[in-house]
């Protein structure tokens, strides 16, 4: 039982629809009916600015580092499931939503918070790839699927130093997630329409 409801909680936390609840209660707007239509952070920056771009990537970072603490609360102290696992959940959460119809965003800033939560010395190396990767390129759909690369090979060599297959899998299984829901962003890159960043 302890098991379901951690499952469930690290679901719900990740389902928390941070670019609708933020744009409708402080912008009047919803922003499935603008840009990409995508919940996510990038999305809000292009349709409400970056200080609600800024703001909902905070929370759907959180919601990755919330889920993976949840053992840490005492009374699901000896659940004995791996926090991965719940944060696994929280990007599944983010990615189908049952607070928004279960269509949700690409789960890239969520994959980040899993792994602040659970390694916060890769979620920094993560974020610094990023920041590079967007640098160069221009493109954040780019740059995500270029630190879910980076951050899988890290965690393969962290594999053979650590042993924690657990992270390997993890890290991998939410890459491919990245990548499928960038599947449109793919093909708009290779046709050279991909929106690229103005203030970076």
């Amino acid at each position: 039982m302890e098991i379901f409801i951690l499952i469930l909680c690290a679901y719900l936390l990740g389902s928390i629809p941070s670019a609708l609840w933020v744009g409708k209660l402080f912008y009047k707007t919803d922003v499935r009916e603008h840009g990409s239509g995508n919940l996510g952070g990038t999305n809000t920056f292009r349709v409400l600015g970056k200080t609600a771009g800024l703001v909902v990537t905070i929370l759907d970072i959180l919601k990755g580092t919330a889920a993976v603490l949840l053992v840490l609360i005492p009374i699901f102290s000896n659940s004995g499931i791996h926090p991965l696992v719940l944060g696994f959940c929280a990007v599944l959460g983010h990615i189908f939503p049952i607070f928004a119809g279960f269509k949700g965003g690409k789960a890239v800033a969520t994959s980040g918070g899993v792994l602040l939560g659970y390694n916060w010395p890769i979620f920094i190396i993560v974020l610094l790839t990023f920041l590079l990767a967007l640098k160069i390129t221009k493109m954040v759909s780019l740059s995500s699927m270029i630190v879910a690369v980076v951050a899988f090979i890290y965690c393969i060599a962290f594999y053979v130093w650590s042993g924690d297959f657990s992270l390997m899998i993890i890290v991998g299984l939410m890459g491919i997630f990245i990548f499928y829901r960038h599947r449109a962003n793919i093909t708009r890159i290779k046709a050279g329409t991909e929106p690229k960043v103005k203030w970076l």
